[in-house]
């Protein structure tokens, strides 16, 4: 979840009003579907469903202003399987995913639920809420540092540690906060979020490591069962 003025075209789909979605075509990222497990044109039908439900989701929720999403595609070849959220320079949520995570795919359910939680960061206001946690974190180091007898250097090197350190501290509440609020958007598209949860058991567990970015994938998977039950989902 960094963030940055994004740079990336072409751009794949924007919401940029309450019914109104701009779209370029897909041959424009992908020449050759064919290297596709998910092809251009599927990528851009799921980007048009859960774009448009995680608007809505983002609207019905007051805290959060800035809903129009922008879903765009990394054309770097050598750019690992990834996707993230970000913001634009206007504060708007932007998702952006590498050409090697839509081939690591294996359907549409897979992407659509990828895509549902990285949008739940932002629904969930997971960049604000990190940076706020960490200057509180870092405040705290310092007045520490300082009580201690810390000075100059010293107190500012504590703050960074701290900024880091709280920075971390509830990364992997917020992964499955957006796994939960990303089972809803996903299910609310159309897609199934027990059959997109399946690329949990392809990617390496980062197992309960001390501040660690991820949680479990069994602690994932299991609040995308629980989530998506009460929605009416059963495997």
């Amino acid at each position: 979840m960094r963030r940055l003025i994004c740079l990336l075209l072409p751009l794949i789909l924007a919401a940029c009003g309450a019914d109104t979605l701009r779209v370029q075509p897909a041959a424009d990222w992908a020449q050759d579907t064919s290297d596709f497990q998910v092809g251009a044109d599927s990528f851009q039908k799921i980007s048009r469903a859960v774009g448009r439900e995680a608007r809505a989701e983002c609207l019905r929720r007051s805290k959060v202003k800035n809903c129009d999403f922008t879903i765009v595609v990394d054309l770097n070849p050598r750019a690992p399987a990834n996707a993230f959220q970000t913001l634009d320079d206007k504060d708007q949520p932007v998702i952006i995913f590498t050409r090697a995570m839509i081939q690591s795919a294996q359907n549409a359910d897979e992407l659509a639920f990828v895509m549902g939680h990285e949008a739940a960061h932002h629904v969930l206001r997971h960049i604000p809420r990190q940076a706020e946690n960490s200057r509180q974190s870092a405040v705290i180091f310092g007045e520490l540092a300082r009580l201690s007898g810390a000075e100059g250097v010293a107190v500012e090197e504590a703050q960074k540690l701290g900024a880091q350190v709280g920075a971390q501290v509830y990364v992997k509440d917020f992964e499955l906060e957006a796994d939960q609020l990303g089972t809803i958007i996903t299910h609310n598209a159309g897609y199934n979020p027990l059959i997109g949860a399946k690329y949990f058991d392809r990617i390496p567990d980062p197992g309960d490591r001390f501040l660690g970015t991820h949680p479990p994938n069994a602690q994932r998977v299991q609040i995308v069962l629980e989530t998506a039950k009460q929605v009416g989902l059963t495997q």
